[in-house]
């Protein structure tokens, strides 16, 4: 459905509010229709012929047809919310939709120019539409009552009104579609000032510590400039609307006031008519029609050009949803082949790969060199460009979206956890689900005792994760889909805020429950615990097991030697010593903290740059790092040996949860005890 089609209908389902809208305009019309009429009486049968009481009696008569004009507007102010609130609700769900299916979201950021969609935008057409039915459905009303006043008192001074009146709309009609240009330049500047404003904000720590404040400062002050010359042009085309309906307002009542004289000399009108006429254009017509034309001037136009623009990414093209039952869950791979353009070096190129259930595939790569694209290729949220990919012999995006739901899961590095108890997180795609079966979830992935540190299912969580760390919110969003009945997972980066172990455990986890499971490496002793291990390496794609890819691909070799080297100068043989685990790394160890007393090193790179010391030796029995992450997090635990296939874990010496390793206190790490051997490998 048209964000047209959606407007009118949304209107059209509250025609009892429209119904009771129609009376009180009929209501709110009676002042103006008898204003006049009842002034010439009161003049004509009361007051000219020596009777002020019969001209006081017309006159409350008048008042009485104010006030039952007042109760009539006051009528549609009660109806009012009935009938454009529902209005606003479905405009939102419109915008939300298209948000949600935007091609090309932004990335670890809100999307503003979809918040100012929804808070100026769909407000405008909810005032505007408001406006129109209070303002500009009074104001004619109240014109064609006056209208048809004038005619039943003074019929002889309607054509030399009539004249200058449509002259100023013809004119005022010969500029809307100027002022539609414009307003709608305005409305594009404010939601570039509203995603360059966004953009800014959601990176600041990045423009600091780039120094790359004047580049921002001045991308700002270019969106501000823009959007405030948009809005001056704005105003002018306003005051030029302003003065064409000035013109039309008032040379009329000139003309009335010129010509009333000469009428009531000849007997063509009276002195009551003559006056009765006067008080339909001075305080009927006159501020009706300025009214009117000052509406359709604004609320109109604004109400055009929000909704041509809510519109352009509100509006969703006909998806096809397919009708393909897949055969089974394997996933096969033919050729596939996708690039971000059709002029643009192909990021996934001529990929085969074969998945059985029960199989466990981790891939592996340099940052941003397609690892996520492939994700979106897997579950049919992207179209490659060449090849197929089948789920159960069909091709995955002629799955019914419904059943691909169910099959397919995908879970991205930017957990998602939203407002409400722990229970509506995690059973969110197993509503059927029991109590025990959520709470087997959080304990297969680790969660169970941050999950009692909360509270039990019954915990409250915040908006936006209020209370709880993003490692935290991780586990919750293992769990979530631990629960559900996807047979398919894609874990895109979804333990990067947990430590080793904890990151060990959820992808065991995983890997027990049966099922396809694909791991995009966060590090690589996740590509130690899989069957097969992908490497994307630009044109190179190589697929095989660890201990093959150690020979056969050169990227991959170096990805293990980087992350399994030692700093110069450090031992790695142990943990490092549990009161060092607030230390920042020191300079130069690329964002490895230095390992006191014999300690291990807690958070190699993975191939982003040069050793700094020659590596142990592949299949030795050195200790190596088991990816720690970089940074200021404590090295929680020691690798195993490059070449092994398995790792062994180590139990959690003090129950504490696992969880992030930056706050709140749930790091899961493990305290050594004097029982581990400072040589223990642990994942």
């Amino acid at each position: 459905m048209s964000l047209r089609r959606l407007y009118w209908s949304a209107l059209a389902g509250q025609w009892r509010g429209g119904v009771v809208l129609l009376v009180c305009s009929l209501l709110e019309g009676v002042p103006a229709f008898f204003s006049g009429r009842l002034v010439e009486l009161s003049v004509d049968r009361g007051f000219s012929v020596g009777d002020p009481a019969a001209g006081l009696g017309w006159l409350a008569l008048f008042g009485l047809a104010a006030v039952l004009g007042a109760f009539g507007a006051r009528m549609v102010w009660h109806q009012l919310g009935k009938v454009v609130e529902p209005l606003r609700d479905a405009l939102v769900t419109a915008v939300v939709r298209g948000v949600l299916h935007d091609e090309s979201p932004p990335r670890n950021q809100p999307d503003s120019s979809g918040v100012a969609r929804i808070t100026q935008h769909v407000e405008v057409v909810r005032d505007a539409t408001a406006g129109l039915l209070v303002q500009a459905r009074g104001m004619l009303v109240t014109t064609a009552s006056a209208l048809a006043g004038l005619v039943t008192v003074a019929g002889a001074l309607v054509v030399p009104v009539a004249v200058p009146v449509v002259a100023s709309l013809v004119a005022f009609v010969c500029l809307l579609p100027s002022l539609a240009r414009r307003q709608r330049a305005l409305a594009l500047a404010d939601e570039h000032t509203a995603a360059a404003a966004g953009a800014s904000l959601a990176g600041m720590r990045d423009i600091v510590a780039c120094g790359a404040e004047p580049i921002a400062a001045l991308a700002m002050y270019d969106a501000v400039d823009k959007q405030a010359n948009a809005a001056i042009r704005v105003a002018r085309s306003s005051a030029l609307r302003a003065l064409v309906i000035s013109l039309g307002g008032f040379v009329p009542l000139l003309l009335a006031l010129a010509l009333a004289p000469g009428l009531v000399a000849r007997g063509e009108l009276t002195a009551g008519a003559a006056l009765g006429a006067l008080v339909y254009l001075a305080t009927t017509m006159q501020p009706a029609l300025r009214g009117l034309a000052a509406t359709a001037g604004t609320v109109v136009l604004r109400l055009l050009v929000a909704l041509r623009r809510l519109a352009e990414t509100a509006e969703l093209p006909e998806v096809f949803d397919g009708t393909a039952t897949p055969r089974g869950t394997d996933v096969q791979v033919h050729g596939l082949t996708f690039g971000w353009g059709a002029a643009a070096e192909p990021v996934v190129r001529g990929l085969d790969l074969s998945l059985q259930p029960g199989e466990h595939l981790a891939v592996v790569g340099p940052s941003g060199i397609g690892k996520s694209t492939l994700a979106g290729l897997l579950t049919g949220m992207l179209t490659p460009q060449e090849g197929r990919v089948l789920l159960g012999g069909v091709l995955v995006r002629d799955v019914p979206a419904a059943l691909r739901h169910e099959i397919v899961a995908l879970i991205p590095q930017e957990a998602y956890v939203f407002a409400g108890t722990v229970r509506d997180n995690v059973g969110l795609f197993a509503l059927s689900g029991s109590d025990d079966t959520l709470s087997s979830a959080l304990d297969a992935v680790g969660a169970g005792a941050l999950v009692q540190r909360l509270g039990g299912l019954d915990a409250e969580i915040g908006h936006g994760g209020e209370g709880i760390s993003a490692g935290e919110a991780q586990m919750l969003a293992l769990a979530r889909v631990y629960a559900s009945s996807a047979e398919f997972v894609i874990l895109d980066e979804a333990t990067s805020h947990l430590d080793p172990v904890s990151e060990a455990r959820a992808e065991r986890a995983f890997a027990a429950r049966g099922g396809v499971l694909v791991v995009i490496a966060h590090r690589l002793s996740s590509a130690l615990r899989a069957d097969r291990v992908l490497v994307m390496d630009g044109r190179e794609t190589v697929l095989g097991r660890h201990a093959d890819l150690m020979t056969r691909s050169a990227r991959y070799a170096e990805l293990m030697q980087a992350w399994t080297t030692p700093v110069a100068g450090d031992s790695a043989t142990g943990a490092g010593p549990e009161g060092d685990a607030d230390r920042r790394p020191a300079p130069g160890t690329g964002g490895r903290r230095p390992a006191d007393r014999g300690g291990s090193v807690g958070g190699a790179p993975t191939g982003n740059g040069p050793s700094t010391s020659a590596p142990p030796s592949l299949g030795t029995a050195t200790a190596a790092a088991a990816g720690a992450p970089s940074g200021d997090g404590a090295a929680a635990a020691v690798g195993p040996r490059v070449g092994t296939e398995s790792v062994a874990d180590m139990p959690a010496g003090d129950g504490s949860a696992p969880g992030s390793s930056s706050h709140n206190g749930a790091t899961g790490s493990t305290p050594r005890s004097p029982s581990v051997s400072r040589a223990a490998r642990v994942s």
